[in-house]
């Protein structure tokens, strides 16, 4: 179904009717969000949370904006659950700062190597044993939203804000997302199989430990390692 196509299918409905009718997305947006979250989050704020961004959707969905229906709600549930996660504020400040610590480690580190650094190159870098560096890369998943997406907004989120942003954001949010898209290739293989089957695949940590041969704890700590690379390469690129 084409977008105009799309409209004409959901433009004639009340807002109440299309809650209703995609009152069912939100809670699946909700629990694959929560799947990647500390068990401390409570799937029933992120619901709540989504319904409202759901509201919003179907008040302001106009076709011309360049994306379906779903599409566009998606990302509007998506954007009120992170909002409220931002406002309760759940990842304590000593884990931002550690994984910050870490970043500028990872960054420090490989700029000296020329290379890939080590998780125990990494953890000298920190000056922390490599038992604590481990625990900081878990932690390093939890602070994955506010990384991340604080640098390159994902392809579709590009669709809601092209209405809004004016020609120079859309580029600037074109080129960091391809500078990503470049790093994440360049990730030790390990990592960037990690990243492919959570992110492509949309397997959680079990998972990939299952398919890697290792244990969800490992699968964690290299989840949070590639991130806080991607995070030195891209802060390296927009200086």
């Amino acid at each position: 179904m084409n977008l105009s196509a799309e409209y004409q299918a959901v433009g004639h409905l009340s807002q109440d009717s299309l809650v209703r009718r995609y009152s069912s997305l939100v809670r699946r947006v909700a629990y694959h969000l929560a799947g990647r979250l500390p068990d401390s989050v409570d799937v029933d704020d992120l619901i709540q949370a989504g319904m409202l961004g759901l509201i919003e959707a179907a008040g302001k969905y106009r076709g011309e904006q360049g994306a379906s229906f779903e599409t566009y709600a998606s990302i509007r549930m998506r954007g009120a659950m992170l909002d409220e996660l931002r406002r309760t504020d759940w990842v304590p400040r000593s884990v931002h700062r550690s994984v910050r610590e870490m970043v500028e480690a990872v960054q420090r580190a490989e700029t000296r190597l020329g290379r890939h650094a080590t998780d125990t190159e990494i953890a000298a870098e920190l000056g922390v044993s490599l038992e604590r560096y481990h625990e900081i890369a878990r932690e390093a998943v939890s602070c994955r939203m506010f990384s991340t997406e604080e640098l390159a907004p994902s392809p579709d989120s590009g669709l809601l804000s092209s209405s809004q942003a004016g020609p120079e954001e859309g580029l600037a949010q074109r080129k960091t997302q391809d500078a990503l898209a470049g790093a994440i290739t360049q990730l030790p293989e390990r990592e960037a199989l990690v990243m492919s089957l959570y992110y492509s695949d949309e397997l959680n940590m079990r998972e990939i430990g299952e398919v890697l041969g290792v244990s969800e704890s490992r699968v964690c700590q290299l989840h949070g390692q590639a991130l806080a690379r991607l995070r030195a390469r891209l802060v390296e690129w927009r200086q």
